[in-house]
């Protein structure tokens, strides 16, 4: 209950900020479902993009939650977009990640396109070379 106050505040400061630097975009562009597709990784060299065989999967509903295939132990939650920043709630009791923050949040930088976006992990272990994932709507 917590963590749903304080997306809740965060909601309010984000919506009263009229900050030139905020992205235009909400939660409202990722409604719908998403597929992981591609990943952006590197084995310690230059980062390359590898396609993903039956991805995990995402889908956003307009009231705010989601539904998603990433963990076997939690299916869903809330998620919020703050800016350019993706923010997950997966909200099963007793449930806890090595991804989450000290929030209990697992949040993301996101790039929007129109078929895509392409999440990088900024919670939890981060990736030493950097890695992103992207993710096209079904």
């Amino acid at each position: 209950m917590k963590n749903l106050i304080y997306i809740f505040i965060l909601a309010l400061g984000v919506l009263s900020c009229q900050s030139d630097d905020l992205i235009e975009f909400d939660n409202s562009d990722l409604v719908g479902k998403w597929k992981l597709t591609e990943a952006f990784i590197s084995a310690g060299g230059p980062q390359y993009w590898v396609t993903v065989e039956d991805g995990e999967e995402f889908v956003f509903y307009g009231n705010g939650t989601f539904t998603s295939s990433k963990f076997s132990e939690c299916a869903g939650g809330i998620f919020l977009i703050d800016s350019s920043k993706l923010i997950l709630e997966f909200n099963c009791e007793g449930f806890e990640s090595e991804l989450e923050n000290e929030e209990g949040f697992i949040t993301y930088k996101l790039e929007y396109e129109s078929n895509h976006f392409i999440a990088t992990p900024t919670s939890g272990p981060i990736c030493i070379e950097g890695c992103s994932y992207k993710y096209e709507k079904e």
